[in-house]
């Protein structure tokens, strides 16, 4: 029998983020810090209004590019926050979340052969995605000298004739880096020199702590050139609700709309209700949320102070990326004996790309009481390694 399988499928690595996580769903008592998930529920007028829409027998399909309510909404949003305005009609898509967004805006732009510049460490999909849509990765490696922020020189050093869109993950998965207005301009001058796009993913652009979040789309010239994302999962705590969304030029939001609807026809109607919810009435939910991240944030980074274990201070997301470096162990290594020894789950650096050899992300979208438990082991078990 001919092999059934896609090549470049079975290339693709599985998630290194999961990999612990089925462990820990049958491991007593073992603590899971791994999992980019809030613990806070969905507010309840977000829930409310997702239940009203299903008591009106609201279950129909939508548009294809999403309800036309939350398309408006969207664009009334990022008005609001960065005073970017979009057309609803052409320059909006409501997708399956902010991956999905992701997926098919390489797909509608990447021809095979072209060059996509991906900053790692850096969300699991974008290498994938890259790939399945014919594109080339080529990584820049952060560096945590530069707190994990891309660099004029590092972006110009992996610019070549042949790359199309550079994809900016800030604020950063995993390591909580953000950039700020002034390192903006200097990568959007390069931007456009160089004639590229670039795909912000802003899904946690509500998460950003003592700093104000600044979308490149914002600077002259770069609302042309770029392709927004963000989503509901992480700013109001909807995760299973599955709704993101993108803006941009209408000659790449149509085609994107077009992968969109033989793909998938249209965003959950239940979800795309309670969003437009969320988008009018929920400021006071992310605040509330922010702040309490914010007290987490501030307990995590001195708990590794007193370990010995350096951490430089993340301004946005909800993760620390401390540096094991100092154990003599791999990040790898670290995590699975931890696990094994202390029943804390954490995920590899690695799983960000190879350049986080050395570190761990830990999530803080956890309850305080979970993350003093898990501290505390994680202590014990660092003391126990600095002494061997």
């Amino acid at each position: 029998m001919r092999n059934p399988l896609s090549k470049l499928v079975v290339d693709i690595q599985p998630s290194g983020i999961r990999k612990f996580f089925d462990i820990v769903s049958e491991m007593k008592d073992a603590i899971s810090l791994g999992v980019g998930e809030p613990d806070f529920d969905t507010p309840w007028h977000i829930r409310e209004e997702g239940i009203y829409s299903l008591e009106k027998g609201r279950t129909f399909y939508t548009s294809n590019a999403g309800l036309k309510e939350l398309k408006v909404e969207i664009c009334n949003y990022l008005y609001r926050k960065h005073q970017l305005q979009y057309n609803p009609n052409n320059e909006t898509i409501v997708t399956i979340g902010g991956s999905e967004a992701i997926d098919i805006s390489l797909r509608a732009m990447l021809d095979p052969g072209d060059e996509v510049l991906i900053p790692q460490p850096s969300y699991v999909s974008y290498l994938p995605c890259v790939r399945l849509a014919g594109g080339k990765p080529v990584i820049i490696e952060l560096k945590v000298e530069n707190q994990f922020k891309l660099t004029k020189e590092d972006l110009l050093n992996a610019i070549t004739d042949k790359t199309k869109v550079l994809i900016l993950p800030f604020p950063n998965n995993p390591t909580g880096a953000i950039m700020e207005y002034d390192e903006l301009v200097e990568i959007a001058k390069i931007v456009e020199e160089k004639d590229i796009f670039v795909l912000s993913d802003e899904i946690y652009s509500e998460l950003t702590y003592g700093r104000k979040h600044v979308s490149i789309a914002e600077l002259p010239g770069m609302k042309e050139r770029t392709i927004l994302i963000n989503g509901f999962s992480k700013s109001y705590a909807m995760t299973g609700w599955r709704l993101g969304y993108a803006v941009g030029p209408s000659n790449i939001i149509e085609q994107m709309v077009k992968i969109h609807q033989f793909a998938i026809m249209c965003a959950p109607t239940t979800s795309q209700y309670a969003a437009v919810e969320a988008l009018r009435n929920g400021d006071p939910d992310v605040e509330m949320m922010r702040e309490a991240y914010d007290q987490r944030r501030k307990y995590l980074i001195h708990a590794f102070k007193e370990m010995g274990l350096e951490c430089f201070e993340p301004f946005g997301a909800f993760y620390v990326f401390p540096s094991i470096k100092s154990l003599g162990m791999s990040s790898d290594e670290f995590a699975t004996r931890l696990l094994k020894e202390e029943k804390v789950a954490v995920v590899p650096g690695t799983a960000f790309g190879d350049c986080g050899e050395g570190f761990l992300r830990i999530s803080y979208a956890y309850s305080i009481e979970n993350l003093k438990i898990a501290i505390e082991r994680m202590g014990r078990f660092v003391s126990k390694y600095k002494e061997i």
